[in-house]
């Protein structure tokens, strides 16, 4: 069963891309449950960015989707984000432990308190993008684009084979300090990201979970 993965880190445009492709496909902006992943055709952010690679192989001939940024954007957004998530990981608030594992791996976040420095932080952008580009080298399931270029709706949709005009552009959510657009979002194809099935809501077993 093939999928099509959003693997670019948070904050590089995934709420945007979900909406875009709810025309399309079903969706999930982040999911949790291995019922999740068998609805959805499209999931996007945690855990896609961390777990690709087993993804790759639970799902074999999916499609690939790396979102880039601009750094000088990105940073200041991330920041944002893991200053709001980070105090959740270290107290009793409830959080998934799926995405406390891929934020604290992805971001080095163990032990840390606060966001880590941009220095820091644009080091563990690059070695995702370099770790993405090493393992799709060499094959045609991995589509690059930058959602803030003007042509990366319509690149996005040749990659997947759907019709469409010269002049769509994504929807720009999630701007400044907003970080929940897609809970507002109210459409059929919409995929919850923690839907229980036969196993209730466990996630895959490669990685333990």
């Amino acid at each position: 069963m093939s999928k099509i993965f959003i693997i670019g880190l948070p904050r590089t445009g995934t709420t945007s891309i979900s909406v875009a492709l709810l025309d399309y496909f079903k969706v999930a902006h982040i999911g949790y449950t291995k019922r999740t992943f068998e609805l959805a055709d499209v999931i996007s952010d945690c855990p896609c960015f961390c777990d690709y690679q087993q993804l790759d192989v639970q799902f074999p001939n999916s499609k690939f989707i790396y979102l880039r940024r601009n750094l000088d954007a990105w940073l200041p957004s991330i920041v944002m984000l893991l200053n709001k998530l980070i105090p959740t990981f270290h107290n009793q608030t409830y959080v998934s432990p799926i995405l406390k594992r891929c934020f604290e791996q992805t971001f080095k976040l163990i032990d840390t308190v606060t966001a880590p420095n941009y220095t820091d932080l644009k080091a563990c952008y690059q070695e995702h993008e370099n770790a993405v580009q090493d393992y799709f080298n060499g094959r045609d399931n991995l589509l690059s684009i930058d959602i803030a270029d003007r042509n990366s709706m319509s690149q996005l949709l040749d990659f997947l084979n759907l019709s469409h005009t010269n002049n769509q552009v994504f929807p720009h959510l999630n701007m400044g300090r907003r970080l929940d657009h897609w809970k507002e979002i109210k459409h059929i194809n919409k995929v919850h990201s923690n839907i229980s099935g036969r196993e209730g809501r466990k996630y895959f077993a490669f990685v333990g979970t």
